[in-house]
């Protein structure tokens, strides 16, 4: 098995839990903050710094967009799909929600878990088409000299995997909080 099937492989499970985190939530769970909801019924709180399911999964989204699209030297799809202009947030264009606080992580609200699923989606098919075209060579080039070592492109495609299944684990996790509060 080639590297680019592993990523492919790997990626694709992480779209089967983006679906799983979202599918079938009404808007009000999907953009509860887990300390409000958790304070209003009763139970203990937690963070105040906690996130919703709908900003985890944009913001996965929107890391995966913003870092494949550099790395492949193409457009981000939140920008050239208009998938900016249908969640319409009162946010900077090129806003991935890093360093977010908890004023812009409440900024992140959606109507549907469809609006989620289909920028993932989109993003995800971008994902896709660009691994499927590597060859092994392509791993090793250096994407991001900011750092020390240089980032790879190989490093670059592990580090978004990783930072996506953290955070559709986290997801899930708060809808799981959510709904049981």
């Amino acid at each position: 098995m080639l590297a680019k099937d592993i990523l492919i492989d790997a990626y694709s499970r992480i779209q089967e839990e983006v679906h799983a985190a979202v599918e079938g939530l009404p808007p009000d769970v999907l953009n509860a903050l887990p300390h409000s909801r958790l304070r209003s019924s009763g139970g203990t709180p937690i963070s105040d710094d906690a996130n919703s399911v709908s900003w985890l999964v944009w913001h996965l989204t929107r890391v995966q967009d913003d870092h494949v699209a550099d790395a492949a030297g193409l457009e981000q799809v939140w920008l050239s799909q208009d998938w900016e202009k249908r969640f319409g947030l009162d946010l900077p264009r090129q806003d991935t929600g890093y360093g977010h606080s908890s004023a812009k992580v409440a900024k992140v609200r959606v109507d549907s878990a469809d609006l989620l699923t289909g920028y993932y989606d989109a993003v995800h098919e971008q994902t896709l088409e660009f691994v499927r075209g590597l060859t092994a060579k392509d791993f090793e080039r250096v994407v991001d000299e900011r750092w020390d070592p240089p980032v790879t492109l190989g490093v670059r495609l592990v580090s978004v995997l990783s930072d996506d299944l953290q955070h559709v684990g986290q997801a899930a996790y708060v809808r799981g909080l959510v709904q049981r509060a």
